[in-house]
């Protein structure tokens, strides 16, 4: 819930900007709030960079007065959107059904879900945290996940916001656990599904996390309203 209709374009347009002198070698999506999803389209119109959603509803219609459908996304010209991130689990109280649900309704309207899990400071300390990532990620996701219409981010909830990221042997060990999981579900199509690594992330530490086996890109907060801290991440592509 950050930035009006003139910071959200100017971000847009500078980021743009930055794309077409430089390609980073990566594909890059972004997902401002919903009142600045229009301009920001209109920014973004027939370029590389996509457009995603922070959150939908799971029906695709109906009496849900304050809520943005997956297909009125789709209509704004998006074609992600991110279901489950901390934030809507922990302040609204969000399960891993409604989450699987948001999935759905993702796929329904044919984006790509960036669904969010991961486990907070008491689960960490307690040494839970590859079995609630675990669990978190067999509730969330929905029957008909394919590498192409899904995207798993994994966001320490501790980390985000915090200045504090988990060591690169933590983050490398719960990809793999992921990936592991994902193969036992997924088959084959397990090895072209992205998985993200979110929890301040920032310019100092991107390269050495995107280095990792089994990380596939990040999920920025933050960083990316700066946009000379986005592009650094951007640049640490391998």
């Amino acid at each position: 819930m950050n930035g009006l209709r003139d910071d959200g374009v100017a971000r847009a347009r500078e980021l743009l900007a930055r794309f077409d002198a430089a390609e980073p070698g990566c594909d890059i999506a972004v997902c401002p709030p919903a009142t600045l999803l229009h301009p920001v389209a209109e920014v973004l119109r027939a370029s590389p960079i996509a457009l995603g959603g922070q959150d939908c509803h799971p029906e695709d219609g109906g009496a849900h007065t304050g809520d943005v459908s997956a297909a009125m996304l789709a209509d704004a010209g998006c074609r992600y959107v991110i279901v489950g991130h901390s934030e809507r689990r922990a302040d609204h109280g969000e399960t891993d059904a409604l989450v699987r649900a948001k999935a759905e309704a993702a796929h329904r309207a044919g984006l790509t879900a960036i669904i969010c899990l991961g486990e907070n400071e008491a689960e960490r300390d307690a040494g839970k945290t590859v079995a609630v990532v675990a669990a978190r990620l067999a509730g969330s996701l929905p029957p008909g996940t394919t590498a192409a219409n899904t995207v798993i981010a994994y966001e320490p909830v501790w980390a985000i916001g915090s200045g504090r990221t988990p060591s690169a042997e933590e983050i490398g060990a719960v990809h793999a656990e992921l990936r592991r999981r994902l193969r036992t579900r997924l088959a084959a199509g397990a090895a072209q599904l992205r998985l993200l690594y979110g929890g301040s992330v920032k310019p100092g530490n991107a390269a050495e996390i995107l280095a990792l086996d089994e990380v596939n890109g990040a999920l920025v907060g933050g960083a990316s309203l700066v946009i000379d801290d986005l592009w650094a991440i951007c640049r640490n592509c391998p």
